[in-house]
């Protein structure tokens, strides 16, 4: 999908530059050239940004605890 109709950028353009170190609005600009000409891509690229930092606060915080395998020993 795209996020910027004016600059032609995608959905996955902007993953990519936030994978690759992108934080804020500023730095989606400065990588991409989005929001520079109307700005109706903001929203949506400031979704991308909150659902990334969604997904890492996830996978930083496990919902289950996996205790390490136990050798048990065999009952006789």
């Amino acid at each position: 999908m795209y996020v910027c109709v004016c600059k032609a950028v995608t959905e996955r353009e902007v993953h990519q530059a936030i994978r690759g170190g992108a934080r804020s609005l500023r730095d989606l600009r400065s990588d991409l050239g989005i929001i520079e000409e109307c700005g109706r891509c903001a929203g949506c690229a400031r979704q991308c940004l909150r659902d990334a930092e969604a997904h890492a606060s996830d996978a930083s915080h496990p919902l289950h605890y996996a205790p390490p395998n136990l050798m048990l020993s065999e009952a006789v």
